[in-house]
């Protein structure tokens, strides 16, 4: 699980160095393919493709891989799009649990 926490963290700052380079597209690309295997590295191989293949996740999946694959591809403005469009569809929990720490851990001027 470190490497894979290493590689994920690498990927997602290739990631951000892509798009603050004005989407450079290999960099992106080689940001996707180190997120979506620490990913792996993490959580195992089934359980990422159980991950990524719920028929109630379908849609998201679909919209992220084939924004991964519009970045492979070359576009990666219209990648990134759609990708970040997945990748909210996928991991929509996020919101829930923020809230669920700030209320865990009671900051006044945090909590609304």
């Amino acid at each position: 699980p470190e490497i894979g926490v290493g590689v994920t963290g690498f990927g997602l700052f290739f990631l951000l160095f892509g798009v603050l380079l004005y989407f450079d597209s290999v960099l992106l690309a080689f940001g996707n393919v180190l997120f979506l295997s620490g990913l792996t590295f993490i959580i195992g191989l089934r359980r990422t493709a159980h991950f990524f293949f719920q028929r109630q996740k379908f849609r998201g999946s679909f919209f992220f891989l084939g924004g991964v694959s519009l970045v492979l591809c070359r576009w990666p403005i219209i990648g990134m799009l759609v990708e970040s469009y997945g990748f909210v569809l996928l991991f929509s929990f996020f919101p829930m649990a923020l809230a669920f720490v700030l209320s865990a851990v009671n900051i006044p001027f945090l909590n609304a």
